[in-house]
């Protein structure tokens, strides 16, 4: 089981993940959570007129949330009240705030459904791609962002510090962690998302507990591509591993490598990752 502050944390993702649904769909009514025990626990309501939707478990196949949450699909009804594709276990609450049109989304993560996000009207509503589209995107960038998280703390918890310090163990998982990282933010397109995963970054980086060095330059500046690169490098990838991480050609690694290096003054890639820790740039 999570702990209390994971779960916290987690809530904090969905409470901003339903906030940007709202707002990149339009639709007047956006609610959603993650799935406990076999159960969506909704725990973010945006828009709604009655207070009949809050504290709303839906359970495994129950409902459209429960469908969508155990066939990892998009489900959605014009006609909530008249629908026979659903259960209608919740119709109290889903009625009870007026909804006609319903869009149920799960959030994947590692290909498992974590939860549910929905979108409501209370008219129908048809829903082509072009409005369904905003919809996926912010089911598929929480999705990443609790996929990030758990792998974060699963690779912390894995290498326990000891007193005095984290040992070298410990340092090089926090280390392959970051370049995970690095790896996952640049495939992220929003930049919303990928200054919170920059944030995270910095976190993870900062755990290490090495100070910079005050004899390097303080002006020393590598972009956000050659310090994913140096990461990448940090940890043992070839060149066409790092393409493939980063959604680059090799060419292109080569050529930020290159740039990282004259920067640093190093004549190898274990040289530049060197100077780059001792500047702070990297774990």
């Amino acid at each position: 089981m999570a702990a209390p502050s994971a779960l916290r944390d987690d809530a904090s993702l969905v409470s901003h993940a339903v906030a940007e649904l709202a707002r990149r769909t339009h639709f007047p009514v956006a609610f959603g959570g993650l799935e406990h025990n076999g159960a969506v626990h909704v725990t973010t309501i945006v828009g709604a007129r009655t207070r009949s939707i809050d504290g709303l478990v839906v359970h495994a196949s129950r409902g459209l949330g429960g469908r969508a949450l155990v066939e990892r699909r998009p489900r959605m009804t014009l006609d909530y009240r008249t629908s026979r594709s659903i259960t209608h276990d919740y119709d109290r609450a889903i009625l009870g705030e007026g909804i006609a049109t319903l869009f149920a989304v799960p959030v994947l993560v590692g290909g498992a459904a974590r939860g549910v996000l929905y979108c409501g009207s209370w008219a129908q509503s048809p829903v082509d791609d072009v409005q369904a589209r905003p919809a996926f995107d912010v089911a598929g960038e929480l999705g990443v962002e609790l996929h990030v998280r758990a792998e974060v703390e699963r690779r912390l918890a894995d290498t326990p510090a000891p007193e005095g310090g984290l040992g070298a163990g410990a340092r090089e998982e926090i280390r392959e962690s970051y370049a995970q990282l690095r790896s996952i933010a640049a495939t992220i397109g929003d930049d919303t998302v990928r200054r919170r995963l920059e944030d995270v970054e910095a976190r993870l980086a900062a755990l290490t507990g090495d100070a910079p060095i005050a004899s390097v330059d303080a002006d020393l500046h590598l972009s956000r591509r050659e310090i994913d690169v140096l990461a990448c490098a940090a940890v043992g990838s070839t060149n066409g591993e790092i393409a493939a991480s980063l959604g680059l050609r090799e060419t292109t690694v080569k050529s930020y490598l290159a740039s990282a290096m004259s920067k640093l003054d190093a004549s190898t890639r274990h040289a530049a990752v060197t100077r780059a820790r001792r500047a702070g740039l990297l774990p």
